[in-house]
């Protein structure tokens, strides 16, 4: 009988055969002493080409693209037969910029159609009456102005109107002008409210091909006080409504819209939903802002369509619409970034579109990615609007004071304040009354660049101006 002992020393030997041939087996390392190590591997690099834009699945809402169609003043019908005189001599005074303001006529709300006549100064007054033909009632012609009903003299009035447009505050033009400030106050929310329906009236339908959108904040009025310390006004000023949003076209100086707001997704929305309102249906200009992120999901809501992904696999569900930019819809921004109130980095990012999209639009006129002119728009509005200025007293109190300072601001670049790179050579050059040398430019405000107008309006002209209550159709 074997013992166990034999079976010990068998399972000892096959361990030690097995430790020698793993032994051969094995590779060693110190035997390949002369050879060299192996390369790493390089890292994997990134694909630096944008990624197509995946869509969203539902629609942004915009709460003034909801409101717009409650607001927008619309004719009656179509417009009367035009009042041809058959009788007396032809008429001396141009009245076709009037319009009868009865609701009882038919005629009221229309231009030029013949029904109003002039009547004369009633009393020797300065102001002209007129007269409808078609109901038979009078009214003055500065009926739905800003000069209606005063008994100021008109000169001073424009003229204290013009000072706040250049920049002065309502105690200063009060000082200047011997008034009291609270008639200065009374003056400017009337001709805010004219500017705004001046804007309105005419500025539609304009086409660009570059939009540069910004925003900048107004020193609150209760750090100049010393009501709030400066940790909480700083705090208090990232919720502040004190945001004045701007948008501009670059190659006219435009200015498209102004508006006063919080920095949030709502008024990025508003904005943008207000230059489209300008914008001639189907324009889809470049837009060009600054890093706020807003910004890319306020255009997305404007310029955007609904998209079908195509599947994948014959089987499964469908895939679910996805609202995707338009494809001509071209976005870039200027990325910059400030330490210790230096700039210290300027980086251009592509969101919508391509790189070679975006410079070809700006190739036309010889530029890059930038923002330069809304950045120097906005320092325009610091010189001519007091209560936005930098180092003064004149702050602001409240948002609407604010808003009606921005309203004639607004009017007043766009239409009455000439661009001195808007200028065009005259034909022949002009001489001049005195001894200075002849006029050789023509000057141009952005209202006339852009097509909507075709001089230099006057302040005075612009607050004699009545307002049709509704767009009039062409050839009327």
């Amino acid at each position: 009988m074997v013992s166990h002992l034999f079976f010990y020393q068998l399972v000892l030997l096959g361990l030690l055969w097995l430790c020698v041939m793993l032994h051969y087996a094995w590779p060693n390392e110190c035997a390949r002493g002369d050879q060299r190590p192996s390369k790493p591997l390089p890292p994997r690099k990134r694909s630096s080409d944008p990624k197509p834009f995946p869509g969203l699945t539902r629609k942004p809402p915009c709460a003034a693209c909801e409101q717009a169609h409650a607001h927008r003043p619309q004719p009656p019908g179509c417009p009367p037969p035009r009042i041809v005189p058959m009788r007396g001599r032809p008429r001396q005074v141009e009245t076709s910029c009037h319009f009868c303001p009865h609701a009882n006529c038919d005629y009221r709300g229309w231009l030029g159609l013949g029904n109003i006549t002039s009547n004369g100064h009633p009393s020797g007054g300065p102001w002209r009456q007129l007269h409808c033909t078609s109901c038979g009632g009078y009214f003055q012609e500065t009926h739905g102005t800003p000069l209606h009903g005063t008994r100021v003299v008109p000169e001073k009035l424009v003229w204290a109107v013009g000072a706040l447009a250049e920049g002065l505050g309502i105690h200063a033009v009060a000082r200047v002008f011997e008034i009291d400030p609270n008639t200065v106050l009374a003056w400017l929310v009337e001709v805010a409210d004219h500017a705004v329906a001046f804007s309105q009236y005419f500025l539609h339908d304009v086409r660009v091909t570059q939009v540069q959108l910004d925003e900048l904040f107004a020193l609150l009025s209760a750090v100049k006080a010393g009501e709030v310390s400066d940790a909480e006004a700083i705090q208090r000023l990232s919720r502040s409504p004190h945001w004045v949003w701007a948008a501009i076209d670059p190659i006219t100086k435009l200015l498209l819209t102004i508006d006063v707001g919080d920095r949030t997704l709502a008024m990025a929305q508003r904005v943008v939903h207000q230059v489209v309102q300008v914008l001639a249906p189907g324009c889809v200009p470049l837009f060009l802002t600054d890093g706020f992120k807003e910004y890319t999901t306020a255009l997305l809501t404007h310029y955007g369509q609904w998209v079908q992904p195509a599947r994948w696999r014959a089987q499964g569900p469908t895939p679910k619409p996805r609202w995707v930019p338009l494809p001509g819809l071209l976005y870039a921004q200027v990325v910059k970034t400030v330490r210790r109130r230096r700039l210290v980095r300027v980086q251009h990012r592509v969101v919508f579109g391509t790189l070679e999209a975006v410079q070809q639009v700006l190739a036309a006129c010889g530029w890059q990615i930038n923002t330069a002119f809304i950045e120097r728009l906005n320092l325009s509005m610091r010189q001519h609007v007091a209560a936005i200025g930098r180092r003064v007293t004149m702050l602001c109190k409240h948002e609407d004071g604010l808003r009606q300072q921005l309203a004639l601001y607004h009017v007043y670049y766009n239409f009455c304040l000439p661009h001195a790179s808007l200028r065009v050579p005259l034909p022949q050059p002009l001489p001049t009354n005195g001894t200075g040398s002849a006029k050789t430019w023509r000057p141009r405000t952005p209202a006339m660049a852009a097509g909507l107008t075709d001089r230099v309006w006057t302040l005075r002209e612009v607050l004699l101006f009545r307002v049709p209550p509704w767009p009039q159709p062409v050839g009327v």
